[in-house]
C-alpha cells in the first residue's frame, strides 16, 4: 500500500480524450458494458495494471476494490474518475442505464475501499455526495467527463456521486 498523496495529480486530458467521449455518448453503450469491464480487467492483469482502456483513451481512472455486501468477498471494477485535490470523485454512472452498479451498494454497505490509482495502490474511504456537495462534485465531475450530463438524461434514477479519501 502506498501512502495516499495529500493531493490526487490531475493530468492534461489525452489526446483521445475527444473520441472517447464521442463514443461514450452512444445510447447503445450500456449494453456493451460487462464486454469493456471484462476486457479492462484482461488487459489490466496483462499489464499489472499499468495499462487501461480508460488509459488509451487518455482519461483518469481508478480500479475501485469494494467488499461484497452478501459474499463478503473482494470485487474489483475499473471506473473513470476525477482527482479533485486531497479526494477522487466517482459516479455510479452505468452509462445512464436504469440500475446502478453493484460497487455501489457495496460501497453503501463498506465504505473501505481499495483503489488502484496511476498503479499505486491506496486504503481509502468512500462517502456518498448529496445536496449542494453533489452539485458541486457534479460540475467539477462534467468538465472531465461532459457524458455525466447525458447519463443523467438517459435515466430516471439519480446518479450516486462519491468522494474517496484517505483511510484515518
Amino acid at each position: 500500500m502506498s501512502v495516499v498523496p495529500t493531493e490526487f495529480e490531475t493530468r492534461r486530458p489525452g489526446p483521445l480524450q475527444p473520441l472517447a467521449v464521442r463514443i461514450g455518448a452512444i445510447s447503445w453503450m450500456p449494453r456493451l458494458l460487462p464486454a469493456i469491464v471484462r476486457t479492462d480487467k484482461a488487459l489490466q492483469g496483462a499489464t499489472r495494471g499499468r495499462v487501461t482502456i480508460l488509459d488509451v483513451a487518455g482519461l483518469p481512472n481508478l480500479m475501485l476494490t469494494t467488499v461484497g455486501r452478501k459474499s463478503g468477498l473482494p470485487r474489483s471494477n475499473p471506473l473513470l474518475c476525477v482527482p479533485d485535490g486531497h479526494r477522487i470523485l466517482i459516479a455510479g454512472s452505468y452509462f445512464g442505464g436504469p440500475k446502478e452498479p453493484l460497487w455501489v451498494k457495496n460501497i453503501e454497505a463498506n465504505p473501505a475501499v481499495t483503489a488502484r490509482f496511476r498503479a499505486e495502490t491506496f486504503e481509502l474511504v468512500a462517502r456518498r455526495l448529496e445536496g449542494a456537495e453533489r452539485a458541486e462534485a457534479w460540475q467539477t465531475m462534467l468538465a472531465t467527463w461532459p457524458n455525466f450530463a447525458r447519463y443523467e438524461q438517459r435515466t430516471d434514477r439519480q446518479i450516486k456521486v462519491f468522494e474517496l479519501v484517505a483511510a484515518d
